[in-house]
């Protein structure tokens, strides 16, 4: 996966970062923070991305949303800067997870930011059993052979016009590659052509980063 904007690289890439976004301060100190841990620091979305889905809380004046994969609480906290807003944020990784709660502290967010340490299956379950959802906007960025599952459960519980992101529907290209048939790339597959012809929604995939879907439900 990439948390950069396909097709976009050294200086151009760097031009791009300088103009086209502007990024806390806090944001930039949690993106250094998770670098630090290696590998799955690749995990993490990119700062335009954040910009992006920051600018579109904005935009529909979302106040509730679900995050189904937290990491380091990037993607929340660019969020929760962006408004208002009442983040229902699951993940699986204390780990990760205590490096997003002591950011969220650090920038006066954490009241609004409720974490779900548990699958996102079980979280999603459990708002549609006590019908506590209602969300205008939710996140998808976790396991990706369980995005189908997360897909029909969000649908369920984004309200009429919400917005569903869904994040590495371009996965590093391997998609197109008719060789590599590994779990989460069929997964991801069958998502994107599911998706498409899916009259319960409208969609538009957005080439940011590893790709981002805009699902809206009618």
């Amino acid at each position: 996966m990439s948390n950069k904007t396909i097709g976009l690289d050294g200086a151009l890439y760097d031009y791009y970062c300088s103009v086209a976004f502007r990024e806390a301060d806090i944001l930039k100190e949690l993106r250094a923070e998770t670098t630090k841990l290696g590998g799955p620091s690749a995990m993490q979305i990119g700062p335009e991305q954040g910009a992006f889905m920051a600018m579109l809380v904005k935009l529909m004046g979302a106040r509730h949303i679900l995050e189904i994969g937290t990491f380091t609480g990037y993607s929340a906290l660019a969020m929760a800067l962006a408004g208002d807003v009442q983040i229902i944020a699951a993940d699986v990784s204390k780990e990760w997870t205590d490096v997003a709660r002591r950011f969220w502290s650090k920038a006066g967010v954490a009241s609004r930011v409720d974490l779900r340490l548990a699958p996102g299956t079980e979280t999603i379950a459990a708002l549609l059993k006590d019908k506590s959802g209602h969300f205008d906007l939710m996140f998808i960025d976790a396991d990706k052979s369980s995005y189908d599952t997360y897909y029909e459960g969000g649908l369920k519980l984004l309200r009429s016009g919400g917005l569903m992101l869904i994040d590495n529907v371009l996965w590093d290209g391997k998609l197109v590659d008719p060789t590599v048939n590994d779990e989460d790339s069929s997964a991801l597959r069958a998502l994107n052509a599911k998706i498409v012809a899916d009259t319960r929604v409208e969609i538009c995939m957005v080439p940011i980063c590893d790709g981002l879907s805009m699902v809206r439900k009618k």
